[in-house]
């Protein structure tokens, strides 16, 4: 420690902390370079040390930290940010990557150096601590500077993992971890700077999926590709994503698969939901409710079409009996089981591929009253549901005695 007789002077200390961050910066860029010796981190620590308790005039604790976020911005704004716009695609990516490590790991050494000021200066001055003056400058000097450039090349790798491709996952987790921390403790910055224009490149891209599918692909085909690509929209969340994002994320592919095209969808000639339906096709159906469940209101427009598949097929019972009774050969005993059985037939659809929810038990109940009410020889098939109730009662109580 130097006496109040020998004060260090401002240009002797700021010397000696040059020459410890230059090593430091040799050291992060991989140059050839020993590793800081315990006795020269003392050493450092020391020179700040002594810099920050000498009376005034020689208590030099303001040019420290003005000469602390120097560091850092000459850094960034003369090695750092170069080095990343010089690269493109995904060697900006991992340029930016590495940088923003190093820059981690040089505001840890620093800060330690120049410890002193964090425990005095900056409380009594309120101030900016020593790591978020080097996460800042990072932040002013370099990220600001290359998001846009760096979020594009990141919706662009996505894009290619949806057409199948492989790309680095740990890179894109690392880049997109970055711009939550550059947010200092908010999301702001991943919302702003990235998660908007993902979200929209995801909006425009499956709404050109589903314009080519519903085209080209079956309902139960058109069905396993939604599924499958809101599969692998979660997987990239979890993979890279922040989780914050899954909701947003989710509900856009919902609405452009889903919601936009279910009319179409469930109304496909040959494999909508009525030949799901009239084709005994459980796994599909179960998967429609799947996909449809998972989303507000989404089934209202499955139970509509469930609804008008059953009542059309009890109509045609009813007109089989009708013509039946032109010919004067309706048996009502014969109209009243098959009405019976197509409520059986249904009833399973509605306990196994609809999990038993109220809204089709509702429209497995409206599709029975349309078509009940309506009269075959003079009486409505529930009066007809009647009296063969009231005959197979009798018919017990007569076996009973």
């Amino acid at each position: 420690m130097y006496s109040g007789q020998n004060p260090m002077t401002m240009e002797k200390g700021f010397d000696l902390i040059d020459a410890a961050v230059t090593k430091l910066k040799r050291i992060l860029e991989g140059k050839p370079e020993p590793d800081f010796e315990p006795g020269e981190f003392i050493g450092d620590y020391t020179v700040v040390y002594n810099m920050c308790i000498q009376k005034p005039p020689h208590d030099w604790s303001q040019q420290l930290y003005e000469k602390y976020g120097s560091i850092f911005e000459d850094y960034a704004t003369h090695t750092v940010l170069p080095s990343i716009m010089e690269k493109h695609d995904e060697y900006m990516l991992r340029e930016l990557s590495r940088s923003w490590d190093n820059n981690k790991i040089m505001v840890r050494w620093l800060s330690r150096f120049f410890f002193y000021l964090d425990r005095y200066f900056t409380v009594r001055r309120s101030l900016p601590s020593l790591t978020q003056v080097g996460m800042t400058s990072f932040r002013d000097h370099v990220y600001l500077k290359v998001h846009f450039n760096v979020q594009q090349v990141i919706i662009a790798m996505i894009h290619n993992e949806r057409e199948g491709q492989q790309i680095d996952r740990a890179l894109l987790k690392n880049v997109l971890d970055l711009f939550v921390q550059n947010g200092m403790g908010s999301l702001e910055r991943y919302e702003e700077d990235f998660e908007v224009f993902f979200l929209q490149e995801t909006a425009s891209y499956y709404s050109r999926q589903a314009s080519r599918w519903i085209q080209e692909d079956s309902c139960p085909e058109y069905m396993i590709k939604s599924e499958e690509s809101l599969k692998k929209e979660k997987e990239r969340v979890a993979h890279y994503l922040h989780s914050d994002t899954e909701p947003k994320l989710v509900e856009i592919v919902q609405t452009h698969l889903l919601v936009l095209v279910a009319k179409q969808l469930l109304e496909k000639e040959n494999s909508g939901c009525s030949a799901l339906l009239r084709d005994d096709k459980m796994d599909d159906l179960s998967r429609m409710y799947r996909l449809y469940h998972a989303i507000p209101k989404g089934l209202e427009p499955v139970a509509e079409a469930f609804r008008l598949h059953v009542t059309a097929e009890g109509n045609a019972l009813i007109k089989q009996a009708e013509d039946a009774a032109t010919s004067g050969s309706v048996e009502e005993q014969v109209l009243v089981r098959k009405i019976i059985d197509l409520h059986d037939k249904y009833m399973v659809y509605v306990t196994d591929c609809f999990q038993n929810h109220t809204l089709f038990h509702k429209a497995l109940k409206e599709a029975f009253e349309d078509f009940c009410i309506k009269k075959v020889v003079g009486s409505s098939s529930a009066e007809l549901l009647a009296t063969f109730c009231d005959n197979l009662f009798r018919k017990a109580g007569n076996d009973k005695i």
